[in-house]
């Protein structure tokens, strides 16, 4: 006889208080913050930790600029701004992401324009990407997302044909892979997030721009502090207080970005630590029946940022909307003491702020005289990504320090919930 589901009363498979959170935060960690607090001068601490970090995240991609800035939205925006980006330009994006690389497009007074994803890795689909291209458009913005890399050499290769910059949104990528380059380090310019819960984190918010080219470098060194030119540190003595043009403050924390340079010493021991609990679910839950695991193509090494899982009604004959089955699934799941959830609800364009074109008010910069165009959003444009949202949910805990003991009590609690499907539904 099956065990009874937790949800039913019966034993959840995961003990209370075993999974531990992230980021995983050690003694070296703890001195890294407290080295700052302790020094004398505070002030000269800033230009340390800044200086520290952009030298230190440009020698692990092997780019020759970095800057730190205080999220991964102000990267995104530092890296539409280095390009030149600006009103009645065209960035085209995956359907599909965090909206925040949408918002970076329009933070510039530029366009966003979608694009639908691959069915397997969820990244922007490189074969619908000539169809959205017109004479506005001046680049494409690849999206690594969940730490999946995306598949880089047809969209540069269409970028090249057509005299298009591209800007990698590498924001939950760090140290992935794509046919052995680094993400970050394949496009003109790349932003990466420092959010609590990527990879690489500040423990609260921060952001890194690269690039290799100096002039772009220069561009978003200038959008950082108030269109000026200043070493975090360094204002009294040399800051000339004459802004050479629009900017904002993007400059990030001293205590983050010590604690980021902390972790960047084990951020590949981490990966890999993530990519041992991911590779051993993929290879237990995959034997599931109506359950998907995520697609790894050749030459593409991801870092799961996020563990994504699917369910297949059709493959276990049920008659039910894939929404259905996946949130009876989940509920279950919590149950059993397995962190599941969601992320986004709906693909990005379907959000109000396309659907209602609110921008900057009065329709801008939809409706401002410099754009020629007429873009629409229209959700049934992207159904690769909306299959996607109603059929996926998120695997929690799989960071270090939790182990493949865990692990083993997730897949525990999967086939406990599957085997018990029709108290369910």
């Amino acid at each position: 006889m099956a065990e009874k589901l937790a949800i039913h009363g019966g034993r959840p498979t995961v003990p209370p208080g075993m999974i531990k959170p992230w980021p995983h935060i050690t003694d070296e960690d703890r001195r890294a913050v407290m080295e700052v607090l302790e020094a004398e001068d505070i002030n000269e601490q800033r230009r340390i930790q800044f200086e520290g970090l952009s030298r230190e995240w440009a020698e692990y991609l092997g780019v020759r600029y970095c800057i730190p800035t205080n999220s991964g939205t102000a990267a995104l925006h530092m890296c539409v701004a280095a390009l030149g980006i600006g009103p009645g330009d065209e960035v085209i994006l995956p359907a599909f992401t965090f909206w925040a690389s949408a918002a970076a497009v329009l933070h510039h007074n530029a366009i966003p324009v979608f694009v639908d994803i691959e069915p397997k890795t969820f990244c922007i689909d490189p074969s619908k990407i000539e169809e959205k291209i017109s004479e506005r458009t001046k680049a494409i913005m690849p999206v690594h997302v969940h730490g999946m890399p995306a598949d880089m050499d047809p969209i540069l290769e269409i970028a090249g044909r057509y005299g298009l910059k591209v800007i990698e949104d590498a924001a939950q990528a760090h140290g992935a892979r794509y046919k052995g380059r680094l993400c970050g380090t394949m496009g003109d310019v790349a932003g990466f997030s420092m959010q609590m819960s990527k990879p690489l984190t500040t423990g609260s918010e921060g952001g890194l721009f690269v690039t290799d080219d100096e002039l772009y470098y220069k561009r978003a060194a200038l959008l950082q502090y108030f269109g000026e030119l200043v070493i975090p540190g360094r204002e009294r003595e040399d800051q000339e207080y004459n802004a050479y043009g629009l900017g904002w403050m993007y400059r990030g924390d001293v205590f983050g970005q010590a604690f980021a340079r902390s972790q960047l010493r084990r951020l590949d021991e981490y990966n890999a630590w993530r990519i041992r609990n991911c590779n051993f679910l993929t290879e237990h839950l995959s034997k599931i029946p109506g359950i998907e695991t995520p697609y790894v193509p050749p030459e593409r090494e991801p870092v799961y940022y996020n563990y994504v899982v699917g369910v297949k009604p059709e493959e276990l004959g049920l008659d039910v909307h894939p929404r259905v089955l996946r949130d009876k699934v989940q509920e279950a799941l919590k149950a059993e003491g397995v962190p599941v959830g969601l992320w986004q609800r709906m693909p990005v364009p379907a959000q109000e702020v396309f659907q209602a074109k609110v921008g900057y008010g009065r329709g801008c910069p939809w409706s401002c005289r410099h754009y020629s165009g007429r873009v629409e959003y229209r959700e049934e444009d992207y159904p690769v990504a909306k299959a996607f949202l109603d059929s996926h949910f998120y695997v929690y805990g799989i960071n270090p320090p939790n182990r493949l003991e865990l692990m083993k009590l997730y897949v525990e609690a999967f086939e406990k919930v599957m085997d018990n499907l029709e108290e369910l539904i």
